[in-house]
C-alpha cells in the first residue's frame, strides 16, 4: 500500500514510519522539516505543513491510507486547520482511509489542547471519509520531559492525586500500523500503557534517572481539569495493552543526566 504519514518525524510518527516500512509498505512522509541526512531509507520525503492545501493535495496523490500524526501542542488551532485541509484534500484524492491519533479522556477533560484533539476527530469523522480514531494514553517521553523541566528547581511541584498510565510510542505505532492497512473502524478501542502510576512517582523515578535529587511536593489543584485527572478520565485500565513499562523505557533509551 501507498501510505502517507503526516508529522512523520515526531515522537510517534517516526516509529509509525519504521513499522510500516518494516512491513513492506510504501511510505510517504510529510514533515515541516527538510529531509535530514539520516532520513529513513526507502521513504518518499515530502516537506510541507499540514495546514498547506497545496502540500497536502500533492502528498495525497495515489495514497490508499493516511496516518495523521501531525500536531502542534503550542498552537492547537493549527491542528484544526490541518484536519480541515486533510479532509478536503482526501475527499478529492480517492478517499483514503485516515487513521487519526487522539488522547484518552480528551472528551472528558476540558484542557484546551485536548479539546482541539476532539475537534480534529470530529472534523475527520464527519467528513464522510473512511476514518479510524485511535486514542492512547500519554507517552513515556512526556514524563521524562516534565522531570527535566521541573528538575531545574530544587523543589518540584506535582499535582496531588493525579495518576497516569504511560505508554511507549513504539507500542502505539505498532497498533496504528496495523490499523492503517485494515478497514476503517470509526472509533477503535483505547490503548493504554501496562501500569497505572501515581504521577508523583513517575516524576520521582525520572528525576532519579536524570541524577537530580529534588524534593517532590504534591500540590492540590482545583477546577474541572484537575477533577478530570483525579477521576482517572485519562486512564484506560481495561485496555492496558502496551508492553513496555516506564522503567523499561528508561533502560532502553538510556535516560540519564
Amino acid at each position: 500500500m501507498e501510505i502517507l504519514v503526516t508529522g512523520g518525524r515526531g515522537a510517534l510518527g517516526r516509529h509509525v514510519v519504521r513499522r510500516l516500512t518494516d512491513a513492506g509498505q510504501q511510505v510517504r512522509l510529510l514533515s515541516r522539516r527538510p529531509r535530514p541526512a539520516d532520513a529513513p531509507p526507502g521513504v518518499t520525503w515530502l516537506t510541507g505543513d499540514q495546514t498547506d492545501p497545496d502540500a497536502m493535495r500533492a502528498a495525497l496523490v495515489g495514497v490508499e491510507a493516511v496516518v495523521h500524526c501531525a500536531t502542534n501542542y503550542l498552537r492547537p488551532r493549527e491542528d484544526l486547520v490541518g484536519a480541515r485541509v486533510l479532509a478536503q484534500a482526501a475527499s478529492h484524492a480517492g478517499r483514503p482511509h485516515v487513521v487519526c491519533l487522539g488522547i484518552v479522556g480528551s472528551d472528558r477533560i476540558p484542557y484546551s489542547y485536548y479539546r482541539a484533539k476532539v475537534q480534529v476527530e470530529t472534523i475527520l469523522t464527519e467528513s464522510g471519509l473512511p476514518v479510524t480514531v485511535q486514542r492512547a494514553t500519554q507517552f513515556h517521553e512526556l514524563f521524562v520531559l516534565a522531570a527535566r523541566l521541573l528538575g531545574r528547581s530544587p523543589i518540584v511541584p506535582v499535582p496531588a492525586g493525579f495518576r497516569a498510565q504511560p505508554i511507549a510510542a513504539v507500542d502505539v505505532a505498532e497498533r496504528v500500523a496495523e490499523l492503517a492497512v485494515g478497514p476503517a473502524l470509526g472509533r477503535a478501542p483505547d490503548l493504554g500503557g501496562p501500569v497505572i502510576h501515581d504521577m508523583a512517582d513517575l516524576v520521582k523515578t525520572a528525576l532519579r534517572r536524570l541524577g537530580k535529587r529534588r524534593l517532590v511536593v504534591p500540590i492540590p489543584l482545583v477546577g474541572k481539569i484537575a477533577h478530570g485527572f483525579r477521576a482517572g478520565y485519562n486512564l484506560a485500565p481495561e485496555h492496558a495493552e502496551g508492553r513496555m513499562t516506564f522503567e523499561e523505557f528508561l533502560d532502553q533509551t538510556g535516560v540519564a543526566a
